[in-house]
């Protein structure tokens, strides 16, 4: 079966050995993607729904480059620092598959690569024929 691949252009992809996106067959998987601007650093700090689109964003022109859209989206994964901006995620959330919704799940984790990243997110799509 043909895979896929996108890369970011980041350094730690060759290093760490992972990649921005794979696809394999009519399988779509996005890897942890984190609110990052175009110079690197956290995208609107102190910002949870600014920073969630941020990474949906980001994420899925990652899955159109390998032919999938939102609506190919089946699954998705938040991790955030503070679950009290729930609903500031879950909004951005709903601005990007409210019309094909996804298995979503929501975990609160400790911090992130960054102190000022609040969210990173996973997008795993299916794309037939």
């Amino acid at each position: 079966m043909e895979r896929r691949e996108v890369t970011s252009g980041a350094p730690w992809e060759q290093l760490y050995g992972y990649r921005r996106a794979v696809r394999v067959g009519p399988h779509v998987h996005v890897s942890g993607t984190a609110p990052l601007d175009e110079q690197g650093n956290t995208f609107a700090p102190g910002d949870a729904y600014g920073q969630a689109r941020r990474c949906f964003e980001i994420a899925l022109k990652a899955a159109q480059q390998l032919g999938a859209g939102a609506q190919h989206v089946v699954r998705t994964r938040m991790y955030v620092t503070d679950i009290r901006f729930a609903s500031d995620f879950g909004r951005a959330h709903g601005e990007f598959f409210s019309a094909y919704p996804p298995a979503s799940t929501m975990v609160e984790i400790r911090k992130l690569i960054m102190p000022d990243m609040l969210i990173e997110i996973e997008l795993e799509a299916y794309v037939d024929g």
